[in-house]
Formats: structure tokens, C-alpha cells, sequence
């Protein structure tokens, strides 16, 4: 193989495993139609209620459930077939959407009616996001996890830059609107359950602990025992809270660009876009061994570019480090599920990806609440430049305090085992399985 083609996303687990395939092509499709309700919900509510704090509100009403029953779902996937679980939470997701479509026919004008369907949207990916999560560990052999995650990193990268776009269009269309954007993703289900339902049965382990409270204190005791999880997620958290400034966007755009709404747009194309070249460019991925280090010097770059941004005077340059971010935070991501997957023993691994999951969700949320703040007591340049600046300092920061994560090695060819501990102690991830090179 040459140099050239090492540099392409390994096609690999689509090819040899039909599973995956049909896995891959429904969640990214039925993704798609997510994006048009992404995009549909925000501009109804500021429709109806001409005020961006109502908008706002809408994240709020998703931040909730992720919180709260995103650990639970964890605890599910792994004391139930994950497989039957998905189908089961897939098929009221689209149940609402449907719900969604009709109110728009209706013409209803109820703001907290979308708030309640938004609610129990979010509620029910908490439940079967975790154990969606776990398929392509199930699916692929440990040395293509990696290249399986990068392929999934690529279809949200698809979704993010043609979802927006499409879902624009549709809505630009006389006679359609944004009921035809709910409806579209109500119909996108079908690919999505098409996905699973072929795939095999994935029954609880015999010794799974049973779903509630104790098995989700469980497993964050398990992620706080190991270092390398920990570092993971402080990581990631490092990166979302402090270096993703969405919500100076608009103050940033209004202020150098003149507030052009296509000019806006582009900001999060040109995330879109970086994102979609580094998923496609992603065939060295699953050869980079020290995975610890090189998740640390992709947020490092997240930071960076971020800080760029905030300096950047001239569209092409702004352009130019928000594509760079989008490169950095796919690799970010692929590294992070990465670890995740292949340091989780299987009885715990719905809980530790329903963290993980929480995680990567709530830091967004919380990182646009950290710029917009800071942003309104200084200004927007100066919370997306510290904001940089401080993601930088937290890679040094986790680094130099976590070395069993900086000096993690990805094993491709072992899985992880529980320790053998006695019944009443919890599991601790062993300190002596990632050792530096002599």
C-alpha cells in the first residue's frame, strides 16, 4: 500500500464486515434527517417567540436529560441486549419526531409544547446513545475499533456539513418549510432501525450488574480508578469548556463581518468542512500507538486554533483556523471513543460510554454557557483568545499530572480484562498495563 493511499479513512471494516456496513449507511442517513430538526426546532421557537433567550432555552431543555439519564442509559446497556434497546429507543425517537411533524401541520404555536418533545427527544438518545456506542467494539476485531470509530467520526462530519445545508433549502421551498424537515427525519428512522435490527443479538453478560443507582456509582467509581479514563475525559472537557466558542460566533461576526448571515454560516461550515477532510485523511489514525499523547496534541491544536480564530482579522484566515479546529476536534474524538473502547472491560463498557457520552455532550453545552458569559463581561475576542489559550494550558496541565494517560499505548490485539478482585472491591484499571518504552 502506498504512502498516498495510507492517508485515506480505512474502508476496511466497511468492506470486510456487512454488519457495520448496514450499521454505518442507517446511522449516518437517519443522522442527516436529525440535522433537519436540529436546524428546524431553534427557528420555529424564534418564529413563535422572537427572542434568542427562548432559543437558548432549548439547549437547556436538552442539557437536562443527557445529565440525568445519560449514566442510567449506561447501566442499561449493560444489564439488557443493547441491540434490543436501541430498536426500543430508535422507535419512540421516532414517535416524536412524527410528533414534531404533526404539530407543524397543525399549526400550532406552542412554544412549550416543543420544549416537552426536545425533552423527551434528548431522553431517549441518553438511553440509547451508551449502548449504540458499544456496537463497533462488538463488531470489528480490536486492531479495526479504531478505523471503525473513524469511519463513524466521518458520517457525523457528512451530517454536520450537509444536514445544515440541505435542511435550508428544504425550508426555502413554498409549501414545504420546516414541516418537511420534520417529516424528512421522522421518515430517516427507517434507515436508522433497518441498521440495527439486522444486526446479531448483544444479551447482557451473565454477570452484568443489574440496571440502577448502584451500577451507575459503579461505574464511576471504575472510571475514576483509571487513570488513563480519567485523562480521557479531563481532556476532552479541557477542550469543550474552554475552546469551543459557538456562541461568540454571531457578537464575532457582527463585529468584523458586518453581521452577514452567510458569512455566519461559514463559521460552522469551515468547522464542518476541516472535520469531514481529517475523517476522510484518517488512515494513519489507526497506527498511531501512543494514543494518550496524540489526544493531548489534538486539543492542544483545538486551542490553538481557537485562539487563531480570535486574533484573525481577515474572512479567509477566520475560515482557515475554524477548518483547522474541525480537523483537530475529529481526531480529538476519534482518539477519545478509542480509548474508551479498548481500556473498558465489557461488563462495564455501556457505563464508561454512557460517560463518555455525557461528557462530550454537556462540555459543549457548558462551554458555549463559560464564552458567552465571559464574552459579555469583556468581549467576544478576548473570551475565544483566553479561552484558546487556557484549552492549550489544560493539555500542559493534564499531561504533566496524568503520565499514565500521556504515556498510554493502544494494544490492538489484546482486549481488556476485569481484575481479579474480590467480589465487594471495585474493579481498578492495573498500573502497570501501559508501560513507557525503555
Amino acid at each position: 500500500m502506498s504512502r498516498a493511499t495510507r492517508l485515506f479513512a480505512d474502508i476496511g471494516p466497511l468492506r470486510e464486515s456487512p454488519d457495520f456496513r448496514r450499521l454505518w449507511a442507517g446511522t449516518t442517513l437517519s443522522a442527516v434527517g436529525g440535522a433537519l430538526t436540529t436546524f428546524a426546532v431553534p427557528l420555529q421557537v424564534y418564529d413563535i417567540t422572537r427572542s434568542p433567550l427562548a432559543v437558548g432555552a432549548i439547549g437547556v431543555a436538552q442539557l437536562i436529560p443527557t445529565v440525568t439519564i445519560g449514566l442510567l442509559g449506561g447501566a442499561l446497556a449493560d444489564a439488557t441486549d443493547r441491540r434490543k434497546l436501541v430498536l426500543a429507543a430508535s422507535s419512540c425517537s421516532a414517535a416524536v419526531s412524527a410528533g414534531l411533524a404533526a404539530q407543524a401541520f397543525a399549526g400550532l404555536h406552542s412554544v412549550w409544547l416543543l420544549y416537552v418533545l426536545v425533552t423527551v427527544s434528548a431522553s431517549l438518545v441518553a438511553i440509547s446513545s451508551p449502548a449504540r456506542r458499544t456496537f463497533i467494539p462488538s463488531l470489528l476485531p480490536a486492531d479495526q475499533v479504531a478505523a471503525g470509530l473513524a469511519l463513524n467520526r466521518l458520517g457525523f462530519q457528512i451530517m454536520l456539513t450537509a444536514g445544515p445545508a440541505l435542511a435550508g433549502l428544504i425550508t426555502a421551498v413554498p409549501g414545504l418549510g420546516l414541516r418537511a424537515c420534520y417529516l424528512a427525519d421522522a421518515a430517516s428512522f427507517a434507515c436508522s432501525l433497518y441498521g440495527v435490527a439486522r444486526l446479531p443479538a448483544l444479551p447482557r453478560r451473565a454477570q452484568a450488574a443489574r440496571a440502577g443507582p448502584r451500577a451507575v456509582a459503579a461505574g464511576v467509581r471504575y472510571i475514576t480508578s483509571s487513570r488513563v479514563l480519567t485523562g480521557a475525559f479531563l481532556a476532552d472537557l479541557n477542550a469543550t469548556i474552554f475552546g469551543l466558542p459557538v456562541a461568540l460566533f454571531p457578537a464575532i461576526n457582527a463585529e468584523r463581518f458586518g453581521g452577514n448571515p452567510r458569512t455566519l454560516g461559514l463559521f460552522m461550515t469551515a468547522i464542518g468542512v476541516g472535520g469531514l477532510v481529517s475523517g476522510a485523511l484518517s488512515g494513519p489514525v489507526g497506527h498511531i500507538t501512543w494514543q494518550g499523547r496524540a489526544m493531548l496534541w489534538s486539543v492542544a491544536i483545538w486551542g490553538v486554533a481557537f485562539a487563531g480564530f480570535a486574533v484573525a482579522r481577515t474572512l479567509w484566515l477566520t475560515l482557515a483556523m475554524l477548518a483547522i479546529a474541525g480537523a483537530a476536534g475529529t481526531f480529538t474524538v476519534v482518539f477519545r471513543g478509542t480509548i474508551v473502547q479498548r481500556t473498558t472491560p465489557e461488563e462495564f463498557r455501556g457505563r464508561v460510554t454512557a460517560a463518555d457520552y455525557v461528557v462530550g455532550v454537556s462540555g459543549g453545552q457548558l462551554g458555549n454557557l463559560e464564552a458567552g458569559a465571559l464574552g459579555s463581561l469583556t468581549s467576544p475576542a478576548i473570551s475565544a483568545l483566553s479561552g484558546g489559550l487556557a484549552t492549550i494550558a489544560g493539555a500542559i496541565v493534564i499531561g504533566l499530572l496524568l503520565p499514565a494517560f500521556t504515556r498510554y499505548q493502544a494494544q490492538p490485539h489484546t482486549q481488556p480484562q476485569r481484575p481479579s478482585l474480590p467480589s465487594s472491591s471495585l474493579p481498578a484499571m492495573p498500573r502497570n498495563r501501559h508501560k513507557p518504552p525503555a
